[in-house]
């Protein structure tokens, strides 16, 4: 076995096999931290003794006849975002630079509890506000394909990571695309849950137990090489689990496997109104090309009739609000509830609009981002797309409608451009669908080639 780059689910059954031991599956990983961390910067905080005893522990346990879970004795990492006791959690913020949790968030206990090894932190953008990995507790991520080029942000350092055998997997969390964005940049699998299906209780540094004001929009998801890795540790992670009360309790179910000729595919290389790299547009063309060749029913997507521009911005202005009122701020400088009222009424309306369109189709392919990897900038700097200078700003826009709508994505690598990046696409589907999406995922892994290992990795 390659231990860096196995997945998940091999290294798994590998262990349980007794074919490896979790401190050789450890000792594989760390050994391509010291390798290639230095250029890479991904990850940046790093229990290597801690490590190490716990993967002595399940190998420990295994001897004992005692099976931890689904995860014994696998390392991983994590966005340096979740609380996690006993380990500091910055997201790259100087004020929270020596905070170190009382307790694990669920998603870390949930992990841990599935015997997986917590190996340190993944870099981010400072406070998880930009589409870029930087911040001045720990610089900047490289991105593994080019190292002068950007990782993507906010789970910058986790996509890097996976990508370049690090880790298995990791967990990040999703605002404005900011799973999906990476994963595409890094070539690597990236899942945005359906909003309130993995607890956000403890999925970001709280040094003063303010109360929770990131309710909305905000999810947490795994970064793999496959889909079925996403599959398992989306199994570990979903589900109520006394913390966040905003998780209802719908079933979380199994990844089907799926035939190609069985699906029903809508796909749009770009949406109205937003800019997006031809090469992008193309591939989302030619996988829907190919999709039909295998036998899927597939078709140019009937977008709903929503002014997608005007969603972005109002996503925009509930955010706002969101870290308004967790500001310390008199509450006449806030915005008024009445305001908040209306501007999830407003949301509502363009949730059932996609809940009806996905009536008529398993998913819809699309872009994750404007453009692929592109050199590191000032946040803010415009990007050449197509030749032209456009927005910052809109860089997340084909992933971010669907933080305002909630709805879950898979993001999926699909070979490279003409500068041999990565290009990511998305699957999109209806709420509480991702069992399905990773089963489609998977079916199209052929078709899509899957995970590229990048060169000198």
């Amino acid at each position: 076995m390659d231990l860096a780059f196995s997945s998940t689910i091999e290294l798994a059954t590998a262990i349980a096999a007794r074919k490896i031991s979790a401190v050789e599956a450890l000792d594989a990983h760390l050994a391509q931290v010291d390798q290639h961390n230095e250029a890479v910067n991904a990850v940046v905080i790093l229990d290597r003794d801690g490590a190490r005893e716990r993967a002595r522990q399940a190998d420990a346990a295994q001897a004992r006849g005692d099976t931890l879970g689904p995860l014994h004795g696998v390392p991983f990492t994590l966005k340096d975002a979740h609380e996690t006791a006993g380990m500091k959690t910055t997201a790259g913020f100087p004020p929270f630079a020596d905070h170190v949790a009382r307790q694990d968030s669920p998603v870390v206990s949930r992990m841990k509890a599935a015997g997986g090894v917590l190996i340190g932190k993944t870099n981010v953008a400072t406070m998880l506000g930009d589409w870029q990995s930087d911040n001045p507790l720990f610089g900047r991520t490289g991105n593994p394909w080019d190292l002068s080029r950007t990782a993507g942000g906010s789970s910058g350092g986790a996509a890097a990571a996976v990508a370049t055998g690090m880790t298995p997997f990791d967990v990040g969390t999703d605002m404005q695309d900011s799973i999906r964005l990476p994963a595409a940049f890094c070539g690597v699998y990236g899942l945005k849950t359906t909003e309130h299906r993995v607890s956000l209780a403890g999925a970001f540094p709280n040094p003063g137990d303010a109360p929770r004001s990131v309710r909305l929009m905000s999810c947490v998801g795994p970064l793999a090489r496959n889909a079925e890795d996403l599959a398992l540790i989306y199994r570990i992670i979903a589900g109520p689990d006394g913390a966040d009360t905003d998780l209802p309790p719908v079933p979380v179910e199994t990844m089907p496997k799926l035939a190609v000729e069985s699906l029903r595919i809508a796909f749009a290389g770009v949406f109205p109104g937003f800019p997006v790299a031809a090469e992008i547009s193309a591939a989302v063309e030619k996988l829907a090309t190919q999709l039909t060749s295998a036998g899927a029913r597939v078709e140019d997507a009937k977008l709903p009739k929503l002014d997608l521009r005007d969603d972005l911005s109002e996503g925009g202005k509930l955010i706002g609000m969101m870290l308004e009122a967790a500001q310390p701020e008199a509450p006449e400088q806030q915005a008024p509830v009445s305001k908040w009222f209306a501007a999830l009424a407003r949301r509502d309306r363009s949730i059932h609009a996609w809940e009806r369109f996905f009536e008529s189709c398993d998913a819809l392919l699309c872009p994750v981002a404007m453009t692929t990897a592109f050199a590191h900038c000032k946040p803010g700097s415009p990007l050449k797309v197509n030749g032209k200078d456009e927005s910052y700003w809109m860089l997340p826009a084909h992933g971010a409608v669907f933080n305002y709508s909630g709805h879950p994505a898979v993001a999926i690598p699909y070979g490279r451009d003409s500068n041999g990046m990565p290009i990511g696409l998305q699957l999109v589907g209806r709420h509480w669908s991702e069992a399905r999406l990773f089963g489609i995922a998977a079916a199209i892994a052929p078709l899509t080639g899957g995970f590229l290992r990048p060169p000198g990795y």
